[in-house]
C-alpha cells in the first residue's frame, strides 16, 4: 500500500475530504494499529474504488476491478496461494511475453522480481483494492479445493501399497500442494518446514528468523500424498510407516539451489516431516557481516592466523555456530594450507577444502575421522562437535602438537567451556595450553528497517524490565561501549523496534545477526585453571580482562537500532 504520506497528499490534492478528516482517520488508525487506507473505507468517509482509483491515478498506473472478473484457472495458477495472500498481489492474465499482475502494494519490489524469476514473463503492473485480491483468492481456493478432493478420493480407493502410494505422489494435485510449501519456504526464508498431522487436518509451519509461523493448513486426506511425495523426492521406503526415516533431496532453478534434509517421525496421528533448508547458493559471510563488534572482530582475526592451538565456538543447537566456523574456514582456504574437515551432516560445500561425513553405523565417528585426519597431513582441522571424551582428547592433542583445530562445543557461554573440557577428562594442562579462544553466541532478530521506529521507555516498561534485568547493569553497559554518557537515566534513552509491515509479515524483525562473547586465553586465566579453579572464578578473571558478554553485547546493538532489548533477554534468558 503506498505511504500515509502519499495517501494524504492525493486525498488533498483531488479535494476528496478536508485535512481534519484525514488527521482524524489517523489519530484512529495509529490507535487500531491499522493502516490509514483501512480506517478510511472502514468509517465510509471514502469508498474503496474511489480511493484506489484516484491513488492509481496519482501512480500513474493502470486500476483494474478484480471483483466482478472470472480468471482462467492456468494464469491464477501461476502464484502459489501464500504468494497472494500474504502479498496482496494477483496474476489475472497473461500474453507470451507479459504477465498482468493486480497489486495493493506497488512499491513491494521484491515480489515483482520473484513474479518475474518464477513465470519467465515480464509482469504489467496494475493497481487494484483489497476486495479485488479476496476475490481471486475465493477463486484460487475453489479450485484448489476441488484438487484436494480428488486427492481425497484417490487416497480413499489408494489401499497403501507401495504402488498405489507412488501413483498417488506423482498425481498433480499433490506435486503442486508439495512444490507450493517448498517453494514458498525458499521465498520466505524459512530455515525448516514442519509438516504436522492432527486429527482433523495437516499444519504446516516454516522456521523464519528462529521462530516458528503457521502458514497454512491442509485438509486431512492430503497427509498421505504429501507424505508419499516427500519420500519419493528424498529416495525413503514410501510404505514404511511405523519406523523414523532421514533423507535428502535438492531443489535447483536459476535462482537458488537448495538441499532440503528430511526427517520423517511416525506420531499418533500419522506422519510428522521435519526439512531443514540448507541454502547452497547462498553467499558465505564475512566475520563483519556476522554481527562481531571491533573489539572482537580483533580477537578473532588475531587468534584464527594463530598456525596452531583450539579455536571453540559454543552455544545451543541453532545458534549460528557452524556457520561462524564456515566463515573462518573460508578466511583461512588459501592454497598453501591441507584443511580438512570431520561433521555431521556437511551442511555446506566448500571448494578446496577435504570434507567428510561421519556415520556412526559403520564406526566412522568423530574420533574415528579425526584420527584418519591427522595422518593425510593437515594444516587446519575442523571438527564438527566435540560430544565425548575421545573427540576431545584427540583434538586437543591435535592442537598442541602444531595443527590449527576449529570445533563447536554445546555450553551455554564462553567461559564454562573450560570446565566442560575438565569433565571430559582434559588434563588441566592442555586446556590450558591449547586454548587459543572460544566464541559463544547466540542469533538475534534484526529490527525491520522498513518499519523500524525510536521510542522512550515508559515507567510500566522499566519496571517490568527491571523484573528480568539489573536496570543499572545496562547502563553502566551502554557508558562503558560509548553509546551514552555517565548520568543519563534509563527513562531518557531511545531505543528501537518495528512497527510491523508487509516487508516482515507484520513481525517486526526481519533477518537475524550474531551477539558473541569472545574469551581469549592469556595467563590469568591459565592459571586459574590449572589451579581447577570453579567457573565463577574463570567468569570474574574473564571480565577482569576485558571480556564483553554475550548480554552487554546485544545491550549496545539494541541501543544502535539492530535488534530490540526484548529480543536481547529472550535469547538470553532462556
Amino acid at each position: 500500500m503506498p505511504h500515509q504520506q502519499t495517501i494524504r497528499k492525493v486525498l488533498l490534492e483531488n479535494k476528496l475530504l478536508t485535512r481534519a478528516q484525514i488527521d482524524g482517520a489517523s489519530r484512529q488508525a495509529a490507535e487500531k494499529h491499522t493502516s490509514l487506507s483501512d480506517e478510511l473505507v472502514a468509517t465510509n468517509l471514502i469508498s474503496e474504488q474511489l480511493l484506489y482509483e484516484t491513488l492509481a491515478g496519482a501512480l500513474k498506473l493502470p486500476f483494474i476491478d478484480l471483483t466482478a472478473q472470472t480468471i482462467r484457472r492456468d494464469i491464477l495458477n501461476l502464484l502459489p496461494e501464500p504468494i497472494i495472500q500474504t502479498h496482496n498481489v494477483v496474476a489475472f492474465d497473461k500474453t507470451d511475453r507479459e504477465v498482468k499482475v493486480a497489486m495493493v502494494d506497488p512499491d513491494d519490489l521484491q515480489i515483482i522480481d520473484f513474479i518475474d524469476k518464477k513465470t519467465r514473463l515480464k509482469p504489467l503492473i496494475f493497481f487494484t483494492t483489497p476486495s479485488g485480491i479476496k476475490a481471486a483468492l475465493k477463486q484460487y481456493r475453489k479450485g484448489l479445493r476441488a484438487e484436494f478432493e480428488s486427492i481425497t478420493s484417490a487416497v480413499d480407493q489408494a489401499g497403501g501399497s507401495e504402488q498405489e502410494l507412488k501413483q498417488l505422489a506423482h498425481d498433480v494435485p499433490v506435486v503442486r500442494v508439495v512444490d507450493t510449501l517448498l517453494e514458498y519456504a525458499i521465498f520466505e526464508g524459512a530455515s525448516d518446514i514442519h509438516i504436522e498431522p492432527t486429527e482433523a487436518d495437516t499444519i504446516v509451519r516454516y522456521r523464519i528468523d528462529g521462530v516458528l509461523r503457521e502458514v497454512m493448513t491442509l485438509p486431512k486426506k492430503v497427509q498421505p500424498g504429501v507424505v508419499a511425495r516427500i519420500k519419493i523426492l528424498s529416495n525413503l521406503k514410501i510404505d514404511e510407516h511405523r519406523l523414523p526415516q532421514d533423507g535428502r533431496f535438492k531443489i535447483r532453478s536459476e535462482e537458488y539451489a537448495v538441499a532440503f534434509r528430511v526427517s520423517i517421525l511416525p506420531v499418533y496421528d500419522g506422519e510428522k516431516i521435519v526439512l531443514r533448508l540448507l541454502n547452497e547458493s547462498a553467499q558465505v559471510l564475512s566475520l563483519e557481516q556476522l554481527g562481531l563488534s571491533e573489539k572482537n572482530l580483533g580477537l578473532v582475526k588475531r587468534n584464527v592466523t594463530k598456525p596452531h592451538g583450539m579455536i571453540y565456538v559454543s552455544g545451543p543447537t541453532g545458534s549460528g555456530k557452524t556457520t561462524t566456523l564456515y566463515t573462518i574456514l573460508t578466511l583461512l582456504n588459501t592454497p598453501k594450507v591441507n584443511l580438512s574437515t570431520i561433521e555431521d551432516p556437511i551442511e555446506y560445500r566448500i571448494p578446496r577444502v577435504n570434507q567428510t561425513q561421519v556415520n556412526p553405523r559403520i564406526g566412522m565417528t568423530f574420533a574415528a575421522g579425526l584420527r584418519a585426519l591427522l595422518r593425510q597431513d593437515p594444516n587446519i582441522i575442523m571438527v564438527g562437535e566435540i560430544r565425548d571424551e575421545e573427540t576431545a582428547e584427540i583434538a586437543t592433542h591435535a592442537a598442541l602438537t602444531g595443527h590449527l583445530v576449529l570445533s563447536t562445543i554445546h555450553t551455554n557461554d564462553a567461559v564454562t567451556v573450560l570446565p566442560r573440557l575438565t569433565e571430559m577428562k582434559v588434563p588441566a594442562f592442555l586446556i590450558a595450553s591449547t586454548t587459543n579462544m572460544i566464541i559463544a553466541q547466540r542469533l538475534v532478530r534484526k529490527i525491520c528497517t522498513h518499519c523500524i521506529e525510536s521510542f522512550t521507555l515508559s515507567r510500566q516498561a522499566i519496571e517490568s524490565l527491571a523484573e528480568q534485568i539489573n536496570v543499572q547493569y545496562l547502563l553502566d553497559t551502554l557508558v562503558q561501549g560509548g553509546s551514552i554518557v555517565k548520568g543519563q537515566k534509563v527513562e531518557e534513552l531511545l531505543f528501537y523496534r518495528g512497527r510491523g509491515c508487509r516487508q516482515c509479515n507484520s513481525e517486526g524483525y526481519r533477518g537475524r545477526i550474531g551477539i558473541y562473547e569472545v574469551l581469549e586465553m592469556n595467563d590469568a586465566l591459565a592459571r586459574v585453571i590449572l589451579e581447577r579453579g570453579t567457573a565463577a572464578d574463570l567468569h570474574q578473571v574473564a571480565i577482569k580482562s576485558g571480556m564483553i558478554t554475550m548480554i552487554q553485547d546485544g545491550f549496545l546493538k539494541a541501543k544502535a537500532g539492530v535488534t530490540t532489548i526484548e529480543e536481547i533477554i529472550r535469547v538470553t534468558k532462556e
